[in-house]
């Protein structure tokens, strides 16, 4: 089968289960659960990966960890009121790609390079959390000494630099 005719399919799969679970909720008031509306963009999230799944296009686990960790972030800042966090939360925005380029990698068997390019972009990633989250007061986890972890990060360039093989 074609991809084209596989994307077809899944998409019509997407709406008839959708359709169903919406028709279901309207009979049986029993399966109305009342979802906040970030879980609607996780659900997305989750969505496009089993489209990308359904019909072999493992690449589209990057926009669906992007789409669903947004809506994840969204989430928490929508119990918590903790809107200011976005501030440097969008940080964590690299991080997703690198889960998502992890993961299209495990699926679509080139695993080597894809974990290697993901864990580097999780670990900026995290590290640019940690920077813009101290530096803009809304995390303390260094306290007065969040600039050494430029350093350490500089540090780190400059020895791959130096010893990376070409």
């Amino acid at each position: 089968m074609d991809s084209r005719r596989r994307s077809s399919l899944a998409a019509g799969l997407v709406l008839i289960l959708l359709g169903a679970w919406f028709l279901a909720s309207q009979w049986v008031p029993a399966l109305r659960i009342w979802v906040s509306w970030p879980l609607i963009i996780v659900g997305v999230g989750a969505l496009l990966l089993i489209i990308g799944l359904a019909t072999g296009v493992p690449a589209m686990a990057v926009p669906a960890c992007i789409v669903g960790g947004i809506g994840g972030l969204l989430y928490w800042q929508n119990s918590t009121g903790n809107w200011e966090s976005w501030t440097y939360a969008w940080t964590l925005i690299p991080g997703f790609v690198g889960v998502g380029t992890i993961l299209s990698g495990l699926l679509g068997g080139e695993t080597r390079q894809s974990v290697r390019g993901g864990l580097w972009l999780v670990a900026i990633s995290l590290a640019m959390f940690a920077f813009f989250g101290s530096f803009l007061g809304g995390l303390n986890l260094l306290g007065p000494y969040w600039p050494a972890l430029l350093i350490l990060l500089g540090l780190l360039l400059l020895v791959r630099s130096l010893f990376h093989r070409r």
